[in-house]
């Protein structure tokens, strides 16, 4: 049971579990950066101007109309 915990989503996205965790751990760093951005233009506005939607439009771009899912039949497909 617990192996299934840790390999069926990432084999749904086409990944093994080392793939899934660095790309995880990507997509955490780059909302982090994002994230510390916005605060800092919070703060002194002048600085940081397109940092967060620049960061929010990759993430989509990166999450959602590149991601590749197996169905059932396990084909991968792209979604988008």
């Amino acid at each position: 049971m617990a192996k299934v915990s840790f390999t069926e989503h990432p084999a749904s996205v086409g990944e093994n579990y080392v793939e899934h965790l660095g790309s995880a751990w990507g997509f955490g760093a780059a909302m982090l950066r994002g994230s510390l951005a916005c605060f800092i233009h919070g703060v002194f506005p002048f600085l940081c101007l397109t940092t967060g939607s620049r960061t929010i439009r990759d993430l989509h771009e990166r999450m959602v109309t590149h991601r590749v899912r197996t169905p059932a039949g396990g084909a991968i497909t792209p979604q988008g």
